[in-house]
This record gives structure tokens, C-alpha cells and sequence, in this order.
């Protein structure tokens, strides 16, 4: 059997319906001219979605967990069920428009100088939803959300910058970081950098792992012509996904930044996170565009600590990489 060109890694979370429709329309979008393998990591799903995976697509390598290990961790334990010269993340809740699987690799082939690429992450209604890329945190942007301005001026790059929203993202661009919902990759550089830091359960470990791999050398792109439809991207603004948004951003901030620094930056994020609070006691209500800014500031001692450290070896430190949590449909498959 031919090696695969791409393997493509989704990881699954009680997203049974969204898996299947989406595994569903990477099948139609095939060519003849570029091959990939599919992995889905099942993060121990309760909503029988790795039994249905199974069932509908028995050629899908399928790794099931034992355990919910987060996004990064699955994609790590994907990443070594599969073989090829290029990863490929794609959300469960995408849906592939045209065939960003061949779009994406024949960019990445007529310019591998980028080594990491994404494309457009778009609405229903076919409008870019702004998640396929984003800017690296700094002071500057902690500032804008701490004093409310990127929430007064959100189309604003000054007051936004972390959300580019003056990107026109239907041209090739390089971008400072690619979101994991649409990331091509070389194997390579991946391995090197030994996978996503397993000590992000979710979120910013996209953007750590750009920054690692910019550091590398790495000039991340997006190429418009490689879109998906971005379904379930609303579910951010959820009580329960913001408290791991700003876990997330926490533990980048001290992954990445001095002592002194990172710990102006958290500042920063309490401030902002209070201002918010504040504003919605004052005016008599505890939400804000579905965000329950007084619960998220009565749990701040929760995120303000970050993700707790991880005692897991990286893929390169495990070379067979699949260990006892994983079914024997990863090993068999294919």
C-alpha cells in the first residue's frame, strides 16, 4: 500500500453527529492526486460516537481513550497512529468546503519555506468567521482587554490586535499564529518540536505551538483557497470554555514570557475580567454576550493558576506512541 501524502488527525469529544457529517465530506472531497489517511482520537466520548466512527467508517484509524485528555494530548496520540510527511488538524465540528485536503498540501508543496499553513474557517452563511488565525499575545493586547477596549472596538487592529480583525483573509498571507481547527504541518517540524505541550488541555496550544515552531524557523500562512465551514464555533462564548480560554492564555503567558512580565500580563487579565464583572453588577445582570463575566471573576484563583503540569512524554519520547489506552482499531486499521 502507497503512503499516504497527509494523515489527517480529528479529535472527537461527544461530538458523535459532527464527527460523522464531517468524516462524511473529507471522504467526498478526495482527488486522485493526493492521498490521506484519516485518525480520529475519541477523548472517551460518552455519546457513542467512537462506536458509530467504527461503524460507518472502518477504514478510519480510531484511537479510543480512556480518559478525556484534552485537544493537544489527542492530537499527539493521533499524530503517531499515522504515516506521513504532512499532519493536518481538523475540528470535528468543520464541515470541508471544495477539497482543503489537496488545496492545502499543494500549497505547502509549491512553498514548504512556511512549514506550518491554514486556510479560511467560515460561517454558514460563507463569511470568515476570523478563528483560522490569530496574533501572538502581548502587553499591548492584555492592556486592551483589561481597560474594555477590545470589547468596545472589536473591528479595530489597534484595540484587537490578538483577533486581526483588519486581515483579509481571502489572500495568501503569513500569519504570527494558525488556529488547530485548520493546521497543516510538516511531520518533521512536529515531531521536533515533540507535538503540542501536554500541559494545554485546551486552548493557546495552537498558539504555542506556532511560536515554537516560528522560533524554528517556521513563517505560518494562510492560503485562502483551503476553507471549511466552522460549525460549532459559537460555543466559545460558554461559561465553562472562556474559564479554559483564560487557563490557557495564562499558561502561554508563562510558557513564553519573563516572571515579571507574565505576571503583569495575568494582572492584566483580572483586571479585565473584573472590569467586565463590574459592569454587569452595576447593571444588575451577570452576562454578557454569554459570558458570565461574575462567575468567571468569583473563579479567578481557578484560572489564574493556568493548566497544572503534565507528567506525559512527548510523541518522540514514545516511539510505538499508542500505549494501553488505545483500541486495538488504531493498530489494525489500515
Amino acid at each position: 500500500m502507497n503512503r499516504p501524502d497527509v494523515c489527517v488527525v480529528i479529535v472527537s469529544y461527544n461530538t458523535c453527529d459532527l464527527t460523522l457529517g464531517c468524516l462524511r465530506e473529507l471522504d467526498r472531497s478526495r482527488t486522485p492526486d493526493v492521498r490521506f489517511d484519516v485518525v480520529v482520537v475519541d477523548n472517551a466520548s460518552t455519546d457513542g460516537s467512537a462506536d458509530a466512527i467504527a461503524e460507518e467508517f472502518p477504514q478510519v484509524r480510531l484511537v479510543r481513550l480512556t480518559e478525556n485528555v484534552g485537544w493537544g494530548r489527542g492530537v499527539n496520540r493521533g499524530a503517531v497512529a499515522g504515516d506521513s510527511d504532512y499532519l493536518l488538524l481538523i475540528n470535528p465540528d468543520t464541515v470541508p468546503v471544495g477539497r482543503p485536503v489537496t488545496e492545502l498540501l499543494t500549497f505547502a508543496r509549491q512553498r514548504p519555506q512556511h512549514r506550518v499553513y491554514t486556510g479560511r474557517t467560515l460561517s454558514a452563511d460563507g463569511t470568515d468567521d476570523g478563528y483560522s488565525c490569530w496574533g501572538l499575545p502581548s502587553l499591548w493586547s492584555q492592556f486592551t482587554f483589561a481597560t474594555g477596549l477590545s470589547t468596545a472596538f472589536p473591528r479595530r487592529h489597534w484595540a484587537n490586535p490578538e483577533g486581526l480583525p483588519r486581515y483579509d483573509r481571502r489572500t495568501v498571507r503569513e500569519v504570527p499564529a494558525v488556529s488547530g481547527c485548520l493546521l497543516l504541518i510538516e511531520r518533521a517540524l512536529f515531531d521536533r518540536l515533540g507535538g503540542f505541550d501536554p500541559q494545554f488541555f485546551l486552548y493557546s496550544d495552537d498558539i504555542d505551538l506556532c511560536t515554537r515552531a516560528a522560533a524554528l524557523g517556521a513563517r505560518p500562512v494562510l492560503h485562502p483557497d483551503a476553507a471549511v465551514i466552522h460549525v460549532g464555533g459559537a460555543s466559545s462564548s460558554s461559561d465553562g470554555q472562556r474559564l479554559k480560554i483564560l487557563r490557557g492564555k495564562v499558561t502561554y503567558l508563562r510558557r513564553h514570557w519573563s516572571p515579571l512580565r507574565s505576571r503583569l500580563g495575568v494582572g492584566l487579565l483580572v483586571a479585565g475580567v473584573g472590569l467586565r464583572a463590574a459592569g454587569r453588577l452595576l447593571l444588575g445582570a451577570g452576562r454578557s454576550r454569554g459570558v458570565n463575566w461574575v462567575a468567571l471573576w468569583r473563579q479567578r484563583d481557578t484560572w489564574t493558576a493556568g493548566w497544572p503540569p503534565v507528567d506525559e512524554p512527548r510523541p518522540p519520547d514514545d516511539p510505538d506512541g499508542l500505549g494501553s489506552d488505545v483500541s486495538a482499531d488504531a493498530r489494525s486499521a489500515g
